[in-house]
Formats: C-alpha cells, sequence, structure tokens
C-alpha cells in the first residue's frame, strides 16, 4: 500500500521524530512517502538519509492557500492509497486535499490535543470548530494516549471514529553495553564542555512555555546555593536538549539568576540516546503532555526520571516505572527531589517494564493492520512503470483518482 504522511513541519519535535520512528519499523508491505507542509528540519534529513521520499511543500504561513492545490496535486500524482496526517495543520490542509484527489481512507494522529489547549495554543471555539469540521472528513482519528482519546469525546467526536495507538520507542537504541556507555558519556560532556565528574540534570524538549524548563533554571540556582555544604557532592549542572522561541528568555533567566555558567543549550538534535548518556537524571516539568515520551527515553536510557505529566505511565501499574516519580511542577518540588537523587553514583539502570510496553515494533504493527483494515482490499503490485518504492502507474484494486 502507498501512503503519504502530511505533516506540518519536520523540525525535531516529539511528533515529528515519532513519524521517523513509526517510517523505520512499519511493515515491508507499505510504502511510506513524507509531505511536510513547512520546515523541512533535522527529521527531514535524516528521513531522506534513511531512504524515505520527502516532499517539501514551501508553505508561507498559516493561511497561505496556496498549498491546497500543491498538496491535492501531490496525492493525485503520487496514486497514494492512504493519506495519513500529523498536527493540525497538517490535519486541516491534508484531510481536503486527499478529498479533492479522490483518497476516501484518511487517517490522523492526534499528537498534542488538551481539553482547551491543541500544540499549546488556546483552542478557541473556531478552532475547535475548525478541527471537527476537519475530522469529520477523516476515517479515523489515533488519539496516542487515553486522555487524548477523553478530550477527543469531550469535543465531540464519535468514540467509533478514534482509534487508540500509543506513541512508542526503539528501547535497543538506548541500551548500551557499560564500556560504550561510558566512552560516549564522556565524549559528549568533553563536546558540550560538561566536567566528567559534574552532576548532570537534563530537559528535552522544545523550548516553548508549555514544557517549563525555567523551573529547571530556577531549580539549578537553589541547588548551588546548598552545594557549599555538601563538599562531598558533584558539581550541579543543567543540560536543556532542544530549540524553541523560549531559548533567549531562558538564557537570560540563567544571567538574572547567576546560573548561566552552569547551563548548557545543545539547540535542536537528533543524537538524543547518545546525549541522554551524559545525564544523571533527566527532569520534566512539563504540566501539558499527552503521552511522555520523553520521560519513556529517560528510562530506557537508564536514568532516574522525575514528571510533572506522563499519560504513559498513569495508564501503567505504578511498578511499571519504579525510578520515575511524578512532581508538582515547582521550583521547590523538583529542589527536594533532585537533591535525594544528588548522592548517586552514576550507572545505568535496568530498563523498567513501561519501556517494554511501549516497544515501536509492536506500535508499528498495530498501525500496518489498521492500514490493511482501511485500505484497498487488492495489494498494490508494482506494474511496468510502476517500480517498487516509486511514483508510477495505479496500484492494482484502486479506481481512479476523481477530479477535483
Amino acid at each position: 500500500m502507498r501512503i503519504l504522511h502530511v505533516i506540518t513541519g519536520l523540525a525535531s519535535g516529539g511528533a515529528e521524530r515519532q513519524l521517523q520512528l513509526l517510517l523505520r519499523h512499519l511493515p515491508a508491505r507499505h510504502h511510506a512517502e513524507v509531505a511536510t507542509l513547512t520546515n523541512p528540519g533535522t527529521v527531514a534529513a535524516a528521513l531522506r538519509a534513511e531512504g524515505v521520499t520527502v516532499h517539501d511543500l514551501a508553505m508561507r504561513g498559516n493561511r497561505d492557500l496556496t498549498v491546497l492545490p500543491r498538496l491535492t496535486r501531490l496525492v493525485r500524482t503520487g496514486r497514494y492509497d492512504l493519506v495519513h496526517t500529523h498536527l493540525y495543520r497538517a490535519g486541516l490542509y491534508g484531510r481536503l486535499a486527499a478529498r479533492l484527489a479522490g483518497v476516501r481512507p484518511l487517517v490522523a494522529t492526534e499528537h498534542s490535543l488538551h481539553a482547551g489547549v491543541v500544540e499549546g495554543r488556546p483552542a478557541s471555539r473556531g478552532v475547535r470548530a475548525l478541527y471537527l469540521a476537519a475530522e469529520r472528513l477523516g476515517t479515523t482519528t489515533v488519539a496516542v494516549s487515553r486522555q487524548v482519546a477523553a478530550t477527543l469525546d469531550d469535543w465531540g467526536v464519535p468514540p467509533d471514529r478514534v482509534h487508540l495507538l500509543p506513541n512508542g520507542l526503539d528501547a535497543s537504541r538506548y541500551a548500551l553495553p557499560t564500556a560504550a556507555r561510558t566512552a560516549l558519556r564522556q565524549e559528549h560532556r568533553d563536546r558540550l564542555g560538561l566536567p566528567r565528574h559534574a552532576w548532570v540534570v537534563g530537559g528535552v524538549g522544545r523550548l516553548v512555555p508549555g514544557k517549563r524548563f525555567e523551573v529547571l533554571i530556577d531549580t539549578l540556582e537553589r541547588l548551588l546555593e546548598v552545594a557549599g555544604r555538601y563538599p562531598e557532592l558533584r558539581e550541579p549542572w543543567l543540560l536543556l536538549v532542544g530549540a524553541g522561541p523560549e531559548r533567549d528568555a531562558l538564557q537570560r533567566r540563567a544571567l538574572r539568576l547567576g546560573v548561566a555558567d552552569r547551563v548548557r543549550f545543545t539547540g535542536e538534535r537528533e543524537d538524543v540516546p547518545g546525549l541522554l548518556t551524559a545525564l544523571d537524571v533527566l527532569a520534566a516539568p512539563s504540566t501539558e503532555e499527552t503521552f511522555g515520551l520523553t520521560v519513556l527515553e529517560g528510562l530506557a536510557a537508564g536514568l532516574p526520571v522525575r514528571h510533572s505529566a506522563c499519560p504513559a505511565l498513569d495508564e501503567l501499574p505504578p511498578g511499571a516505572a519504579p525510578e520515575a516519580a511524578r512532581l508538582p511542577s515547582t521550583a521547590d518540588a523538583y529542589t527536594a527531589a533532585l537533591h535525594e537523587l544528588w548522592g548517586r553514583r552514576p550507572g545505568a539502570l535496568p530498563q523498567p517494564p513501561a519501556v517494554a510496553h511501549y516497544d515501536i515494533a509492536r506500535i508499528a504493527e498495530d498501525l500496518g493492520r489498521l492500514y490493511d483494515r482501511l485500505g484497498p482490499t487488492v495489494p498494490a503490485q508494482p506494474g511496468p512503470d510502476r517500480r517498487p518504492g516509486r511514483g508510477g502507474g495505479r496500484p492494482a484494486g484502486r479506481r481512479p483518482a476523481a477530479r477535483a
């Protein structure tokens, strides 16, 4: 089956990295390509390096309606059997373009939806109305957690149109032999200017207000205030992995509090599993998570994790992640919790059962079965003018696309 994934952008974010991971593990019977409306960032480069075709539609802004005919033409000429959209803007334009191109099986994954917020922005009455209108054009909406499914229900999406399919991760990328992990830890610390014997707290994610990374900067200041009383403890440092509009504000805050020399910003990175080896603890003060993939990544990397929201863990028994603890998103709470971990010796913890539960191979196979159920009844076969993995003749079992 030929599938086109339509996504708003391909900078390094949770939804974007999840798409990359799914395509890496999608069953071979499905051939996928990606169209990005805008911002073909590091994930686009990584996808291309892995052999995935990425179409850049060069959308100039939210109201650039010229993208619609370009996307419609791409869907029609690409002869896709199914269109799968990701994120709000791609859901609007992608579903409509697919309908205009005559493609009926439409899937949309809802990665970031709260009661009054969509992708970190207030969901006004107009936004919700537009969302629901676009949703009715589709076939199935995938919710990445029960929390998202409940919000969809509150918004008026019929339950029989919602398919629960959580995010996943490739645990093998985070599990390293002790010697290899130690070498990688030292290599990353040297490159980032982190002392080899420092005690490093890390935060991973987009530098946006909802992630609340200012809590970690405030926490670092408090830890440094008491560090002199505990000379046996290692020096505390903070590593923030990610890019976003809040970087300047966070840097100014660190400077104002006198801790700027103990904070490192990596910018947008694709080597998150390697960077996690440089940490001693992962801290996630965000209160607006719809899944909490970063928390699972920290656990997979063998780190103790302190977090303020992780629906992925909320849906599992308490023993599924014994090294994860939920805290209020305040500097007081994080200072107290991190102080308890401060004296631990470095070393990877075993991966907890929660990591195996969200194995990406199982998630991708479930997605493949959803495609099978929604797509053509007769599998597409390569023809004389259609080589596997490329555009070309019409797949078997598919009627010609309707003209827009």
